[in-house]
């Protein structure tokens, strides 16, 4: 099965055909940095991390790109309320962004670009909509007029906000045309970053302008995929549609528009307002980030994931049931035998991830697998192979440094055969510190029914 792909677009799958071959650009819109990052980026952008990762698997050369937004009125309040500079507030919450996308596993970007380093491209951008008409000069700053594109909200279908709809923060001027024409430039206020421009004036970009001046100066007009939570479908990513096809006058901006559901913390909108408001740093410090990855990555992308510590507490027992099968594993083992089976559930789960990244069907194959090997054993270099592929579509979930272990130290061997002795003998409380003994030097003990078994910490 070849791969498709869900477009907001069209709303329906379509088969993943790139502009150029098998190069893939893809654009991820970033976070705006004046805070710590929260549970839904860390749902949106590690989903966007496991897309990037099965495209690379699969064979294409992706360049992922993701934007800072590092001017912008949040931005500029949070600095004047904490008296910090508002470039030294958002290098320290960028900074924050990016270590915890490392603790996730989220490593996949390409590149990163701040709006800021791209002031003349924005304002060239800007110009150009100008030129065409497209735009026009108020006392508060330049706005894009909504009515002069035919087709403005063909990605939402709907030109009206809705309550959970990301806004601009910066479109609420009381000089513009129509109700729902947006900033591209704010004019200068005082106490606020501004930038020179002769055409444009003093003053700073609009938010939905930046996005499409950094996709343009990488990528060009055109480019294959758009992603991003689904709150910024209508408007921000109906405005950066109209802005760049206005301006290049070529159609689609983007082939296909992937985007994520909203994620929810016990089954409510995540918000400060009703005091359930997590930070990725918070959850860290309570769950393990491979049972939080596996707990995001298991769910579809365009399905909304209820945040619980009922939800995590299953994640975690899901892959310690997982982690028990790789425990044994024995590398050494030669399991040709296996190849039959395995060669059928990795076509079982590319399929599945062909299929618009199905992550909970690629897994329920898994665990059937995963449960018939259990039956069958002797489970070797074949499976270990299998996981080892799984890891670099999955982002290493999966621990495979804890198989089994058929060469151990003298010392160990001594140790477990005492063990073994003394659990003949049901000498419990000495089989218990001889277990014990052996996890100071690093080993984990396993009593199976085919015997003891040790694998590293």
């Amino acid at each position: 099965m070849a791969l498709e792909l869900y477009n907001t677009l069209s709303k329906q799958k379509e088969l993943f055909v790139p502009i150029n071959g098998k190069k893939v650009n893809l654009f991820v819109c970033g976070l705006t940095v004046y805070d710590y990052s929260h549970l839904g980026h860390a749902k949106t952008y590690t989903q966007f991390d496991l897309i990037t990762r099965y495209l690379r698997y699969s064979g294409y050369d992706v360049f992922y790109l993701q934007n800072f937004t590092d001017i912008d009125d949040k931005i500029i309040d949070r600095a004047h309320a904490t008296g910090i500079d508002w470039k030294d507030l958002t290098t320290k919450f960028e900074n924050a962004y990016k270590e915890d996308m490392i603790a996730l596993g989220n490593t996949s970007v390409t590149e990163y670009a701040r709006a800021t380093d791209h002031i003349p491209q924005i304002i060239s951008q800007v110009e150009a909509l100008m030129a065409k008409g497209f735009a026009y000069k108020t006392e508060d700053g330049i706005y894009f007029e909504v009515s002069k594109f035919a087709e403005y909200g063909k990605l939402s279908g709907r030109t009206n906000l809705k309550e959970d709809d990301s806004v601009s923060r910066i479109d609420e001027g009381g000089f513009k045309r129509g109700w729902n024409d947006f900033c591209l430039w704010k004019a200068e206020k005082p106490g606020e970053p501004v930038w020179e421009s002769e055409t444009l004036g003093r003053g700073r970009p609009g938010w939905h302008i930046e996005d499409t001046a950094i996709t343009e100066s990488y990528f060009g007009p055109q480019y294959d995929i758009h992603g991003g939570a689904v709150d910024l479908i209508f408007p921000h990513h109906d405005c950066e549609i109209a802005q760049m096809e206005a301006a290049s006058g070529k159609v689609p901006l983007v082939k296909y528009w992937l985007h994520t559901a909203f994620l929810n913390i016990n089954s409510e909108k995540m918000s400060k307002s009703k005091g359930n408001f997590k930070t990725i740093r918070d959850m860290l410090e309570v769950y393990n980030a491979k049972i939080v990855r596996f707990f995001i990555v298991s769910a579809h992308y365009r399905t909304s994931i209820d945040f619980s510590t009922d939800g995590l507490d299953q994640a975690k027992n899901t892959l310690e049931r997982i982690q028990n099968f790789i425990a044994n594993i024995d590398p050494s083992l030669d399991d040709t035998g296996n190849e039959t089976m395995v060669g059928e559930v990795r076509k079982k789960i590319i399929t599945a991830l062909d299929d618009d990244f199905n992550t909970p069907q690629a897994f329920a194959h898994l665990f059937d697998f995963i449960r018939e090997q259990n039956i069958r054993g002797g489970n070797g270099k074949q499976v270990l192979e299998l996981f080892i592929e799984l890891n670099k579509i999955f982002g290493d979930v999966f621990d495979l440094s804890k198989t089994m272990i058929t060469e151990l130290p003298q010392e160990i061997l001594n140790l477990i055969t005492r063990r073994d002795e003394a659990r003949i003998n049901k000498n419990w409380n000495l089989s218990d510190e001889l277990r014990t003994e052996i996890e100071k030097l690093g080993y984990e003990v396993k009593d199976t029914p085919n015997g003891t078994q040790v694998v590293r910490k």
